[in-house]
């Protein structure tokens, strides 16, 4: 397996397991913020799909698949909030209602990451995005960095809802 196709089965595992564990929440399992201010699931993947499609684009040089959705979530949120650094009153404010929305909006973040990865190559990995470290981050690091918040999302949202008990839907 080269690069390009283990970049793409780790994205292709965070989309399954984005899937899966959205699919059928409801409004509690949506919104609960464990000990009244941990991170909420619907919080959660909302972030997820918004780091990976943020960081991606910019990867990519592409719009925003959000710029698309953000009407559709009823959400004031431009493209430069991702959901990093947000207070407890603005992780109360990301209020999804349906959660085939986020399901939705993931999947076309998975459509345009899938464009992206059908471009790069060795050289394009090796590209430097970000001077601001030391030794700057390169494209390649940056995918991984994105995989590895993701999954660490989905672990936390998968945390949230074993607290809140086995899942009827």
């Amino acid at each position: 397996m080269d690069v390009r196709g283990l970049l793409t089965e780790g994205f292709g595992r965070i989309t399954e397991l984005y899937a899966s564990t959205a699919e059928g929440l409801d409004d509690e399992q949506l919104h609960h913020r464990p000990g009244g201010t941990g991170n909420p699931v619907g919080w959660l993947l909302w972030h997820l799909a918004r780091v990976q499609d943020d960081h991606v684009a910019d990867l990519a040089g592409t719009s925003q698949v959000w710029e698309r959705f953000q009407d559709r979530f009823g959400l004031p949120n431009g493209t430069d909030d991702i959901g990093y650094g947000h207070t407890s009153e603005q992780v109360d404010a990301i209020r999804v209602e349906d959660a085939s929305l986020l399901v939705a909006y993931h999947h076309e973040v998975t459509l345009a990451t899938a464009r992206y990865l059908g471009t790069v190559d060795e050289a394009e990995l090796e590209r430097e995005v970000d001077q601001r470290w030391d030794p700057p981050v390169t494209a390649g690091q940056r995918l991984v960095s994105i995989q590895g918040d993701c999954l660490q999302h989905l672990g936390q949202a998968a945390y949230v809802l074993g607290l809140l008990g086995p899942r009827t839907s």
